[in-house]
Formats: structure tokens, sequence, C-alpha cells
């Protein structure tokens, strides 16, 4: 049994926003429908004692909440301050607590009494923005229609330019391929990100991405060889690995091409989207029902859930529970197909909600990511960029024979 270290809390089940790819709302599971939209002190309680309880009876030195929606902000102030003290209280002298938000940004403008809460409570703030204004606003729109662009633009500019910047933890990015990639990265640098995270648009074989309807599951090719579809995404993406590892100084860092760097490399990751490290994140959504990782909301209704709630259950039940385990068993848990690829320890099958494809067996989920060839393309790109520079530089630092 993997023990949770990252806990991610749905404090607000609603948003601010109607943005056209969202997984939450626009996806196949619409359980937020039936759920409270804010979670409810006593749930807090329960879950910040149960998160103490599971750290404590798994010796975990440090513990990661992530405050999560809908848009969490829509909590107000006063009721987040008092959620994060609840955690606090619960954590204190059983493990180090790290607190982070995710938002769409919105609220740290329209409401002042949000920032001094986050502050002081430490909570480190990743924002979503798309690149561009034009971009942005093509998807993540408000309900009446009218851009955010330029509100999140002024959230950030608070985060970036003023005494809040010590909270600022980054920039999440959902790739768009109708964008240009380089301007869509040179975009995001406006805004100064200590980290970005560029995602890939949740789908599966079921309900492909755009730009990949009709795509079949294939073996993967031999390294190096040219993929048999194809690769659109892995062409943005390596057209920014190419601008961001070629810059004269370091700009930002990407977490994708950080981590598959690092598994390149022989390091390790901790990301679900790459490597075979076992997934240690669980889900509380706002009536305390337990679940897993809400990407999973593309594949069907009641993808991610267990059966299990904070109410009745332990943290340690939820890590008994067989679909969390199916996510830890490293290469024994990939598609055949897969588990033969070299690059296997390197993409790890790609992200778990992106393989589902109904009749795979044993179960749905056993199938290659249908990013497959896109993550093949750019595994290799950055293996070949990276041995080159590698072979160059110990070339450089060799002793000159005598």
């Amino acid at each position: 049994m993997v023990p949770f270290r990252q806990f991610l809390l749905k404090i607000h089940s609603r948003c601010n926003l109607a943005c056209d790819y969202c997984y939450v709302y626009e996806s196949a599971d619409q359980s937020w429908r039936e759920r409270p939209r804010v979670m409810d002190p006593r749930t807090v309680r329960r879950t910040a004692a149960l998160i103490a309880g599971h750290a404590r009876d798994h010796g975990l030195g440090e513990v990661h909440v992530v405050l999560h929606g809908g848009e969490p902000l829509l909590v107000g102030a006063a009721r987040l301050d008092a959620l994060l003290g609840v955690l606090a209280d619960a954590l204190d002298g059983v493990a180090d607590l790290r607190l982070t938000l995710q938002t769409n940004g919105l609220r740290l403008v329209e409401d002042p009494a949000l920032l001094p809460v986050l502050a002081r409570h430490g909570v480190r703030i990743g924002v979503s923005l798309d690149g561009t204004a034009a971009t942005h606003d093509r998807h993540r729109r408000r309900p009446d229609g009218r851009g955010s662009h330029a509100g999140v633009a002024r959230a950030l500019r608070l985060l970036a330019e003023g005494p809040y910047r010590p909270l600022y933890a980054g920039l999440l990015c959902t790739v768009d391929l109708a964008a240009d990639p380089v301007e869509t990265y040179e975009a995001l640098l406006e805004f100064a990100p200590p980290r970005l995270d560029l995602l890939l648009p949740h789908g599966t074989w079921h309900t492909p991405p755009p730009g990949l309807a009709g795509r079949t599951v294939v073996p993967p090719t031999a390294p190096g060889a040219e993929p048999g579809e194809p690769v659109p995404y892995a062409r943005w993406l390596r057209a920014v690995f190419d601008r961001w590892y070629g810059a004269p100084r370091r700009e930002t860092g990407i977490r994708l091409f950080e981590e598959i760097a690092a598994l390149l490399l022989g390091g390790t990751a901790r990301s679900e989207a790459v490597g075979l490290a076992p997934v240690d994140l669980v889900v509380v959504e706002t009536d305390g029902t337990i679940e897993q990782a809400d990407s999973l909301k593309v594949a069907y209704d009641g993808a991610p859930a267990t059966g299990l709630d904070v109410f009745t259950h332990s943290f340690t039940d939820a890590a008994r529970h067989e679909a969390f385990r199916a996510r830890q068993r490293g290469r024994a848990g990939l598609a055949p197909v897969c588990a033969a690829c070299p690059r296997s320890a390197v993409c790890g099958g790609g992200l778990y909600a992106h393989r589902y494809r109904p009749g795979a067996t044993p179960t749905p989920f056993a199938a290659p990511s249908v990013y497959c060839p896109d993550l093949a393309a750019l595994i290799d790109h950055m293996t070949t960029r990276l041995h080159r520079d590698l072979t160059a530089l110990e070339a450089a630092t060799r002793p000159a024979p005598r």
C-alpha cells in the first residue's frame, strides 16, 4: 500500500467561468450537479483530522494539500481563513503542511481580502492562463460570453509585481493547437512565472482531444523512427521545448520538460502525466466523497468514484482500494504494448485518464495513451537534444591527452 501525500480538496464545486474544455462541467461525469456548492465546516474538520491521522499512521513528515474547485476562491475570505486554520491546527506537530491553491485568478482582483488571508497561511497560488489574450479568451470565457484574460492579467500583476510574489507558484496552460506555440510561451513569460505547467487537453479514445479524431491504437515505433500517425501535439510541444531549452538563460521552469529530462537522465518524477511513480494523490469532494483524480471525469460517468467518504472511511481505507492500487503497479500496470516499449519508464503510459478505451482488456484503461505517438515523438526529440549536449559537455571536460 502506498500512503497518500497529496490531498486535493474541492472546497467549492461551482465556477465563475464557463471554459469550453472543462473536464469538470463539460465531460461525461456530471456528479458536480448533485453536490453542495461549498465544503461544509464539519466536512473540513473531518477531512483535516483524517489527513493528520494518515500522516501520523504512516510516518509522513510532510503533506501537500491543494485547494481546488470549481473555483476555490468563491468560498470567500472568511470561510477560506477558517478552513486554512482548521488544516493548520490539525497538522500542527504531526507533519509539515504545504498548501497550494489553483485558481482562475479573477477573485484575487474582485475581493481584496483574499490575498492577505492566503499570505497569512503561506498558500502558494497557481493561476490558469492559456497564453495570449486571443487564445485565452477563445476558451476561458465568463458565463455571459465575455473573455477573462484582462481580469486574469490584473490578478497576475498583483502576484508577480507586488509583495505577494512569494505566493506565486506559477501558471497552468492548456495546449491549444490553433495557437502558435512560441507566441503562447512568450505570452506566459510576460507574467514572470516561477514555473509553467503545459497540459494536454483531456481526452480519451472514446472522446478524442482536438486534432486527434480517428487516431487508432498503434504499437509505439522504435526510438528515433517517425511515428506512423500525425503528431500535432508533439510538434507544438517540441517548438516550445526548443525555444525554452535554447534560451541563453533560464526564463522559467516547465514541469513536463523538466520531469521528462529527469527521467531520461535516470532520475525520478512525481507527475501523474509521465513516469512510473505510484500515484499518491486523493481527492475529497465538497460532500466528503473520496475520489480518484478528477481528470477521470472525461472517461465516463462515475469514473473517479470509489464508494468511500470521509465520514465512514479513512484515507488508509482509500489507499487499499483497488482503484488506487491499479495506479501503483508501475510497468506491470501498463498495457502490454506499453510495457514492451523502450520509452515506458519515461512516458509511464501517459496520464491514466487518457488511456481509457471502451473494450480494452482487462480494464478499459489498459490501452496506450490517446497521445501515445505524440509522447513518443516528444521524448525522442528531447533524448536527441540532451544526448547531443551531454556528449559535447563530456568532450569539453575530458582531460587533454599527454
